[in-house]
């Protein structure tokens, strides 16, 4: 009886806090992913698509079950009990896989791996910078290396952070995107940053003393992506010097954007606003998916199970709410997504409704940075989001929240739970039920340190 042909391995780029917009494959004027520009090119790249729900543990929650946040039951960073719902590693497990995860222990989301690794993605080094990707390819190449020699096939999940804050790339990335004067004394556009009482501890903890251009911040950032895109190629080259390119799905992806300088979230990922929600998809499969080809159709973070298990050619009898992009990559989607619900449980607890048009976001309790309880935006004439129309357009306001709490009911009866956002009053972890005001939630919420910010992401494992 002759043996049945391998399955074919998975790899999965789970990129923290990467905005698509930040990306040269998706247009941004400053060359930040030569390497992933390539790897585009010799895949599949989507143009608009969507993490709905803010941010990292709902995130990849969808994104590892295809189940949305009511499928899933998770809503906040700080989520408390499992995902309730079946992961990617447990279903690839059962059908022979090798797993490991690097980068992720600990996290609810995270479940279901037979391996994991970890490495220093907060802390700097002797100089003063944080090489993440890098550690994270010294534990990765060899774990590539190690499953490449078994006779099963593989899952290796990769969750980089050079994108998330604190920005740390090494040199000479810190500088490539940046030639002013950092320290210049009549800039004050850091001002605002370092009277923002909630994150200034925490940032001042890694931006250098004394800088007052935000513009160096920001070029942080895309420094840290053009670092991370060059070590990415490292382990693509590893990948291609093992020969598992052939037999390998590849997906390049990220849980939530960022939000740098925008909306007085300050270098984070809070707020319901397109900065946070857009990220990129990349998917290159040799010899089974097009190359160079680009799809426009509005996609979803929970489509990316069921379109991986689709191209392993994985039978698992699931009822994802997302859908396999197969049918958009061949110009024959039989759903199209245009409009969505979008939920945010990190810093603020929100809601709201994505049209192509509009953005409705409403608070479900006050929030930090005292903004509006109902922000409208028009998304064709202030795609940038700076202008609330929601006074001016009543009517606008009540058609989107009709059809926002239709949606909730009509998912809340499909899964016979309470929609989370409303059930996760403790969202912060600060015992407080929902804030009364904005005072009592610019008072009570606090990051401090890296050291804090890791363990808000983390739980100690059982």
């Amino acid at each position: 009886m002759a043996l049945s042909k391998k399955k074919p391995n998975l790899i999965l780029f789970g990129i923290d806090s990467l905005r698509r917009d930040r990306m040269s494959s998706y247009g941004y004027g400053k060359l930040t992913t030569p390497h992933l520009d390539q790897f585009a090119r010799e895949g599949v790249l989507f143009e608009q698509h969507f993490s709905p729900s803010i941010p990292t543990t709902p995130a990849y929650a969808a994104m590892l079950t295809g189940k949305d946040c009511f499928g899933t039951n998770v809503v906040a960073l700080r989520h408390k009990g499992d995902v309730g719902a079946k992961m990617l590693p447990e279903i690839l497990s059962e059908h022979g896989y090798n797993t490991t995860c690097v980068g992720f222990k600990g996290n609810p989301s995270s479940r279901g791996f037979d391996n994991y690794l970890e490495y220093e993605a907060w802390q700097p080094d002797s100089t003063g910078r944080c090489p993440k990707a890098e550690s994270l390819n010294e534990l990765a190449i060899p774990e590539l290396q190690r499953l490449a020699e078994d006779d099963k096939p593989f899952f290796l999940f990769l969750r980089y952070m050079d994108p998330h804050s604190p920005y740390l790339p090494p040199k000479p990335f810190e500088r490539i995107f940046y030639a002013g004067n950092e320290y210049d004394p009549s800039n004050d556009s850091m001002e605002p940053v370092y009277n923002f009482k909630p994150f200034a501890d925490f940032l001042k903890s890694w931006i250098p003393e004394g800088v007052t251009d935000q513009e160096y911040v920001s070029a942080q950032y895309d420094g840290a992506v053009a670092y991370m895109d060059a070590c990415i190629q490292n382990l693509l080259q590893a990948v291609d010097d093992l020969g598992l390119a052939e037999d390998t799905l590849i997906v390049v992806t990220s849980d939530h954007g960022e939000t740098l300088y925008e909306h007085d979230c300050y270098f984070d990922h809070h707020g319901l606003y397109d900065c946070t929600l857009v990220v990129p998809l990349i998917i290159k499969f040799p010899g089974r998916l097009p190359a160079g080809k680009r799809v426009s159709d509005v996609t979803l973070i929970s489509d990316i199970m069921p379109t991986i298990l689709e191209l392993l050619e994985v039978d698992e009898q699931l009822e994802p709410d997302g859908q396999s992009l197969l049918p958009f990559i061949h110009g024959n989607p039989p759903r199209r997504v245009s409009e969505f619900y979008i939920t945010e449980c990190t810093w603020m607890r929100k809601h709201g409704w994505r049209t192509p048009h509009w953005k409705l976001i409403r608070a479900l309790e006050p929030d930090f940075h005292f903004k509006p309880q109902v922000e409208l935006y028009n998304l064709i004439e202030d795609p940038q989001e700076n202008k609330n129309v929601a006074e001016d357009e009543p009517e606008i306001v009540e058609l989107l929240t009709a059809r926002m709490e239709e949606h909730i009911r009509r998912r809340e009866l499909d899964t016979g739970r309470t929609n989370p956002m409303f059930t996760n009053t403790d969202w912060h972890g600060k015992g407080k039920g929902p804030f009364k005001s904005s005072e009592q939630a610019y008072n009570t919420l606090y990051i401090g340190s890296s050291v804090n910010a890791r363990s808000l992401q983390a739980k100690e494992q059982k």
